[in-house]
């Protein structure tokens, strides 16, 4: 495990400063390193050469010279702060995006997975390469050198462009094949629950609850990164499809929301948004205007019916249970121990039977095997036999009826 060194900038509000410190000690956790100490300093202003300032550099690089493995820094570094920054203290410096990147790249099991996170490092390294291609160029090792690092990345700017563009291709095609998916689901018509929420809300877990899924689900950030579409049954018999999405997190590297914009368009087509929230995280309201703000860039907010769920109450005390319960509109649950579950099961049900019709629907015996549709796709309250046809009573969605009278007219 590489004993990490992390630095930040003391700038603006302070309560948002120490819980910037707390995630981002998440984040090295996750990528597998160890805080061996962290730096902060007070600064108005950044320095162009170094990002913090020289004396401080040249401190750090005397304290820290044989007690560390890797700086990681809480910001977005320019290509020559890194190499001056590396230049001084004589060890690897990354920064923040780096490090998000890195565990998405630990993360990634699927082919797209692993396509969306090389095209992200590749567009993230490509302007880094001037003075570090030896680094990159050989096999990776430690935090920040996952993903095309591990392939002998060569540093000629021609072949990483070509690389990016070929991936570009194998991405649209990918975005192609779910837009047919999609289309194929639209003709089947089950409507589309999407979960969204800050990367640990407990999105993943909630999937294993209601589905079955056997999806990793761990306390750690970026648990799970592959999206995933699983099938639910209601209560009252009809079928409705939960899919799960990456975590959301304070200033998500925009290259990772371009590259992954084709996954995230799962929540736009959504029906239904369950917007995860993790109520025993102190900065749960922060993470929640973090992820309604990823949603607006993502065309995932306006006219979207989005239910808001609190997570993770097995671990309130009944007090600040009670409390949550007068103070928070929304649902108030633990995907852990189900509570809360059947209500919010019960209200997803609600909302998609308001798009409801019921019917009666007369079968001629020859096109009974027709019936299989409403099992399918509808609730099917009763059948009776008559002389000529079977007698259905049904509540459905109005497409759902008519692809049937289609069926019933050829």
């Amino acid at each position: 495990m590489e004993k990490v060194l992390l630095i930040k900038l003391i700038q603006g509000n302070k309560d948002e400063f120490y819980s910037d410190i707390e995630e981002m000690k998440g984040l090295i956790h996750t990528a597998g390193g160890e805080i061996y100490d962290i730096v902060m300093q007070k600064r108005n202003e950044i320095t162009p050469s170094f990002y913090i300032g020289k004396g401080k550099t040249y401190e750090i690089a005397e304290k820290y010279k044989d007690k560390i493995d890797l700086v990681v820094i809480d910001a977005d570094l320019k290509p020559i702060q890194v190499r001056n920054l590396e230049k001084v203290i004589n060890k690897r410096v990354i920064d923040r995006t780096q490090l998000i990147l890195d565990i998405f790249a630990q993360r990634a099991h699927t082919k797209e997975g692993k396509l969306q996170v090389e095209y992200a490092q590749l567009n993230y390294l490509l302007p880094r390469l001037t003075g570090r291609g030896v680094e990159f160029s050989q096999l990776g090792g430690g935090i920040g050198t996952r993903g095309p690092g591990e392939t002998k990345l060569e540093t000629d700017r021609r072949k990483i462009k070509h690389r990016i563009q070929k991936i570009k291709k194998e991405l649209e095609k990918v975005k192609n094949i779910r837009e047919l998916q999609r289309g194929k689901r639209k003709n089947i018509p089950v409507p589309l629950i999407a979960l969204v929420g800050y990367t640990n809300a407990g999105k993943t877990m909630l999937l294993n609850t209601l589905t079955n899924a056997g999806m990793l689900s761990e306390d750690k950030l970026f648990a799970t990164l592959d999206p995933k579409i699983k099938q639910y049954k209601l209560p009252d018999g009809y079928r409705v499809l939960f899919s799960d999405t990456v975590g959301f997190i304070k200033n998500l590297p925009t290259t990772l929301i371009a590259a992954f914009r084709a996954t995230l368009e799962e929540v736009r087509e959504a029906d239904i948004i369950l917007h995860i929230i993790d109520i025993n995280n102190p900065d749960y309201l922060k993470q929640k205007e973090v992820v309604y703000q990823v949603l607006k860039e993502i065309d995932a907010y306006e006219n979207k019916k989005i239910i808001e769920v609190y997570n993770k109450i097995d671990l309130l005390s009944d007090d600040a249970k009670k409390i949550l319960n007068s103070s928070l509109p929304g649902f108030h649950i633990s995907a852990k121990t189900k509570e809360g579950l059947d209500e919010l099961i019960s209200y997803i049900q609600s909302l998609i039977e308001k798009e409801f019709i019921e019917k009666i629907i007369k079968i001629p015996y020859d096109k009974k095997n027709l019936i299989s549709i409403f099992f399918e796709e509808a609730v099917v309250e009763k059948i009776e036999e008559k002389e000529k046809y079977l007698n259905l009573k049904v509540k459905c969605l109005k497409k759902t009826y008519e692809k049937f009278m289609n069926y019933l007219k050829n």
